[in-house]
């Protein structure tokens, strides 16, 4: 028996001082992501008053305040069912139930807040049991402060990151639930299917494939066919306004109409920037297996969303949150995630700037200021593709069972 224990007690030990390290780095993960969340809430909190333009000199701009009124929920409307609204559906509903408790735009911004810091923590967790410390890339990004707010993205974000850990931990079925799922909060979930199951397919595993994609496939459709049926024009309206809106000043369709007047029509850049994506895609790929034959397949989710990025047509600011978990997952690199950080900061500033000096608002720049910020952002993410295609991805963290863990 003597000789039992002195062969298990070193074994326990190491297990309790790395359940140990996993409680503190969770612990400094979720804390520092509740800072970042706080003095993001504090950055938007001049907003809550009414608006006279301060949104775009203090730059707390955030599209849930008019949001409130726009979208009918101060009336106590249904999106889809008893009003428009032209966000995908899990967004829609996620408006109306923070819409239920408030009486005020300033009161739904808090409820949303509450629901969107909720979601950032979930996320910071997550990454923390996947990756360990590096996922401070996320919490302490100074895009999370200034855009966790914004909009409703980080319900995505947060999906797409339990999808991907289920991936990592081979729950095939619940993280296509989860991808569906955060699919029909923001259509971006739904680009990982694919890295996610060319990785099985690769492993000659065509039905762990097929399970992660059916699963996304279910979960997508048990969201949106409800509305899909019974009000299909307002159902529809998301898809039609993504359509027929014009390039987005964030975009670099915008900068070449403007400078160069090509390509013309809505419809010419629709097709144009979807052709730039594929092709764009695919050439990453095809590098990357040159040049690292047998890359893991998942981590091209990473350059993968930066190229819907580059070349999409409508850049909305807080679509920058969408990559934070992959500079943890993918590429963890210093020097490109403090220039990502500056350059979206420099775009923040501009851009709501730009729009303080359209407004004749005091302290406003001209769009020139705005376009160099931009070409800078697309600078570091080209950076960024170049730099994922010539280094070996990290290893995740193993995890180790719960009751392992806590033993």
């Amino acid at each position: 028996m003597a000789e039992v224990y002195r062969e298990v007690a070193p074994v326990a030990d190491t297990r309790r001082v790395e359940a140990g390290r996993d409680r503190a780095t969770l612990a400094i993960v979720l804390g520092v992501t509740l800072l970042t969340l706080t003095l993001g809430f504090l950055q938007k909190s001049p907003c809550l008053g009414p608006w006279d333009g301060r949104q775009y000199t203090l730059l707390c701009y955030s599209d849930v305040v008019p949001l409130f009124h726009t979208e009918r929920l101060d009336e106590g409307a249904v999106p889809y069912l008893g009003a428009d609204n032209e966000y995908p559906v899990l967004t829609g509903l996620a408006m109306a139930l923070a819409g239920i408790p408030a009486d005020s735009s300033s009161s739904f911004f808090v409820w949303n807040a509450l629901m969107l810091a909720a979601l950032g923590l979930v996320t910071a967790g997550v990454l923390a049991r996947v990756v360990g410390r590096r996922a401070l890339y996320f919490a302490a990004a100074p895009t999370l402060l200034v855009y966790a707010f914004v909009n409703w993205d980080l319900l995505a974000v947060a999906a797409a990151t339990l999808g991907t850990w289920a991936f990592l931990r081979r729950r095939d079925g619940l993280a296509g639930l989860a991808l569906g799922v955060g699919a029909a909060a923001k259509l971006y979930p739904a680009l990982l299917v694919l890295p996610f199951a060319i990785s099985r397919l690769r492993e000659g595993r065509l039905d762990r494939a097929g399970l992660l994609a059916g699963a996304g496939a279910a979960a997508w459709g048990a969201i949106n066919l409800p509305f899909a049926i019974l009000a299909p024009e307002r159902w529809s309206l998301f898809f039609r306004f993504s359509a027929e809106r014009p390039a987005d000043w964030d975009s670099i369709w915008h900068l070449t109409q403007r400078h160069l007047g090509w390509p013309g029509s809505i419809e010419a850049v629709n097709v144009v920037a979807g052709l730039a994506f594929v092709a764009l895609a695919a050439g990453l790929w095809v590098a990357a297996t040159r040049i690292r034959p047998g890359f893991p397949a998942w981590t091209f989710g990473f350059p993968l969303l930066v190229a819907f990025l580059l070349t999409g047509k409508v850049y909305s600011p807080q679509f920058s949150l969408w990559l934070l978990p992959w500079f943890a997952l993918a590429l963890p690199h210093l020097p490109l995630f403090l220039a990502f950080s500056a350059a979206e900061l420099a775009v923040f500033v501009t851009r709501f700037r730009w729009f303080a000096e359209v407004a004749g608002q005091d302290g406003g720049v001209p769009f020139w200021a705005f376009e160099l910020a931009l070409v800078a952002r697309t600078a570091v993410l080209v950076w960024a593709l170049m730099l994922w295609v010539r280094r070996p991805a990290p290893e995740p963290e193993p995890e180790r069972p719960l009751q392992e863990a806590a033993s």
